[in-house]
């Protein structure tokens, strides 16, 4: 196992926070238009009551309304085409994990999708991310590993440190190329909730000491992990992270939070850590079983 990949408390002797080097803060978002965004079939529980049931014109006005939300919050957004055919695009997390080494240098990871449907998206990404001055890593061919991205890739805020979910869509074995790529720590969560099948769905950093989660989506040694490292961790009501996708929030340099409106034990909790919480309707995704996060990148650089 690499030495930049921690898996329980065991593995930390000698790891701190503190210990952690600086990392910028993102310097804005990539989000994709919702222009084919359906429901086409189940590829998680969110789904099932509602192939072919999407409202386009109405997923369209939440979309443009949460774009506006970050531009509110003083965080540029880039836009990348919808390609024709990929339905799930809008989520723009999953294709790719961007962010920089320590040199500085601008990396993106393209992921390996677990759906064949969602595999042609990373073409996109991948021509976007050349055009703008990063450096392309693609995962390691010949194995059978999946890896979905900043959906289960979630750097912490400030520092030199990747979060990393696994057991639904992203296989553990991918977190020594993840690590290797940015040369970066990775603490390793394993998830094991359906409900909560990537990382970002019930795991919120708001501030470099303070996390929001939702804990009965993590098994017992990775809510050790989480504890030992946060000094304060916070906890989603069950109506709030599975209704709302509470956890699926976005934080913009732990200063604003973007939240599916109606979480409001989860937004008071943000307001508490001293942010300012926007409200946003994404009702439309949530039926795919995302929200905030889910339907942004973060970009560096």
């Amino acid at each position: 196992m690499s030495a930049n990949l921690y898996r329980s408390i065991g593995d930390l002797k000698g790891f701190s926070l503190k210990n952690c080097p600086p990392m910028a803060e993102p310097s804005g978002v990539l989000m994709c238009p919702p222009d084919h965004f359906q429901v086409l079939a189940v590829k998680n529980p969110y789904m099932a009551r509602h192939v072919g049931d999407v409202n386009i014109d109405k997923a369209k006005k939440q979309w443009e309304d949460l774009k506006a939300a970050f531009e509110g919050a003083g965080c540029p957004v880039s836009v990348i085409p919808a390609t024709p055919g990929l339905e799930d695009m809008v989520f723009a997390a999953n294709s790719s994990l961007a962010g920089t080494r320590p040199d500085g240098e601008k990396v993106a990871l393209i992921s390996s999708m677990r759906h064949s449907s969602r595999r042609k998206e990373t073409e996109a990404f991948e021509a976007w991310y050349e055009a703008h001055g990063y450096r392309v890593a693609r995962t390691k061919p010949g194995g059978h590993e999946t890896f979905e991205g900043s959906g289960d890739a979630v750097w912490h805020p400030g520092k030199r440190l990747i979060w990393g979910g696994h057991g639904f869509r992203t296989d553990p074995g991918m977190f020594e190329q993840v690590a290797d790529t940015f040369k970066t720590p990775v603490i390793q969560l394993k998830l094991v909730n359906e409900r909560f099948y990537h990382l970002d769905t019930c795991f919120c950093p708001l501030t470099p000491e303070t996390v929001l989660i939702y804990p009965a989506a993590f098994d017992a040694a990775s809510l050790e992990l989480i504890l030992k490292i946060f000094p304060i961790v916070v906890t989603s009501s069950e109506a709030d992270a599975v209704s709302r996708l509470a956890c699926n929030a976005a934080v913009w340099r732990s200063k604003t939070a973007i939240i599916q409106k109606g979480a409001n034990a989860a937004a008071g909790h943000m307001r508490a850590m001293g942010l300012e919480v926007v409200e946003v309707d994404t009702s439309e995704f949530v039926k795919s079983g995302g929200s905030v996060y889910c339907m942004k990148q973060y970009l560096f650089g």
